[in-house]
């Protein structure tokens, strides 16, 4: 398999932000579990389908002015 069919397959990812976000933002956050951490913090996870999505994923998470902690592929 290429390296190019591997990142266009889905895959399961934890995203933390700085800050915490409601759940209620997860249908616009294409179905993610958000969890808000006691650390201030908060974690976004889910299978996310392909490179494209995540990169979506990543703006709308800019446009609400989080900023991105880091971003693991489990």
């Amino acid at each position: 398999m290429s390296k190019t069919a591997n990142r266009d397959e889905a895959a399961f990812y934890e995203i933390r932000v700085q800050g915490l976000l409601d759940v209620i933002w997860s249908a616009w956050l294409d179905g993610l579990d958000i969890r808000p951490l006691a650390s201030g913090e908060t974690l976004l996870s889910g299978h996310i389908r392909d490179q494209s999505a995540l990169h979506g994923l990543l703006n709308k998470i800019r446009d609400l002015g989080l900023p991105l902690l880091g971003v693991e592929k489990k």
